[in-house]
């Protein structure tokens, strides 16, 4: 069964809010407006059992109301630029310090907090799909130039997909993600799920959480998921100068590949459930975040509080702080080209 179809979905500041529900085989999604969120995801265990294997909210108003980052699109610019500056083409431009020193995911006010337009909602014989679309003005958040985004998220009976397309009329920096919080088990137990990521490097950081520039080997660290490991095995490593800054796993990861190329980049699995991720994208770079800040202070899903290691996050993007470093891969994007990120999200059981 192939559907995709816009439902009522309660109310956003006051006013009637949707969402798009997508069906495909045994899986399902729900897409919201607000934020172009992924609001759930359900994926059957080696039972058959369906459970909704995202971190997130019940209701869209929370989204608004308690930003976490659960499944939302984060722009423009995903992770972090050092003390909220960059400079292009000679220019300084000045952004929000929400991660004082620190601009992180695009501001207080950034895409994830922005009601994208429903362009299209469509099936066929093989997907359902929606297109969600977004405007940001020049100087919108203090970045440059009137830029148009569009993310459209794909299901079909194996896998969710989700394009991100963006240009601009006039030369600016994007780094567009998905910042979905994974928990395959569905029981707030992601540290035991095993987690293997194409990466022989990884970005150190400061203690502000901004690259430093070392491209550290993840050999005999660990950042080691060259093979399976569970993610809480050594999470709590304090020896680690890396592990004891970011409180466990804030890292970006060196994909190995081309980017622009779709290609591997982790695969997560559950033992106990059986569900088994893989993701494919074509960023260089990879986060990894295991809810670290996550601390029990607010209900979600269920009046569930989550807390520290309940689920995983694997971000496809640019790598942080690439505006302020000429030795990364860029993330400028100039009039006449189009930007583009895919990343792939397929399932299976074992």
């Amino acid at each position: 069964m192939i559907e995709a179809q816009r439902i009522a979905f309660g109310t956003l500041d006051g006013a009637p809010a949707e969402a798009i529900d997508l069906t495909a085989g045994t899986l399902s999604a729900r897409i919201l407006p607000l934020g172009a969120t992924l609001q759930s995801l359900c994926v059957p265990d080696r039972d058959g059992t369906v459970a909704d294997i995202l971190l997130g909210f019940d209701d869209v108003q929370s989204y608004r109301d308690r930003p976490s980052w659960f499944g939302v699109t984060v722009g423009r610019y995903a992770n972090r630029i050092a003390n909220g500056r960059f400079s292009l083409d000679g220019r300084t431009y000045t952004l929000e310090t929400n991660n004082a020193p620190n601009h992180l995911h695009g501001g207080s006010d950034g895409f994830d907090q922005r009601l994208w337009d429903v362009a299209e909602v469509g099936r066929d014989a093989d997907a359902a799909w929606v297109r969600l679309t977004l405007t940001s003005p020049d100087g919108d958040a203090g970045y440059p130039g009137t830029l148009h985004a569009s993310a459209t998220y794909t299901l079909t009976p194996e896998a969710l997909t989700i394009a991100y397309v963006a240009t601009t009329d006039a030369p600016t920096i994007v780094n567009l993600t998905n910042h979905a919080f994974f928990d395959l088990g569905g029981q707030g137990e992601a540290l035991r799920h095993l987690l293997t990521i194409e990466a022989d490097a990884f970005l150190a950081v400061d203690a502000t959480s901004i690259p430093t520039g070392e491209r550290r080997a993840v050999a005999g660290t660990p950042f080691d998921f060259r093979t399976p490991r569970a993610i809480g095995e050594r999470v709590r490593d304090g020896r680690d100068d890396q592990i004891a800054i970011g409180r466990g796993y804030d890292h970006n990861f060196i994909l190995r590949g081309d980017p622009g190329v779709l290609r591997p980049a982790a695969l997560l699995s559950d033992p106990a459930s059986g569900r088994v991720m893989k993701l494919s994208v074509t960023a260089p770079g990879l986060q990894l975040y295991a809810g670290n800040f996550l601390n029990g202070a607010q209900p979600g899903k269920g009046g569930r509080l989550y807390r520290q290691g309940d689920a995983v996050c694997l971000e496809p993007q640019a790598w942080p702080d690439t505006p302020n470093r000429g030795d990364f891969p860029s993330a400028r994007l100039n009039p006449g080209q189009q930007w583009e990120s895919v990343m792939r999200f397929a399932f299976s059981i074992r």
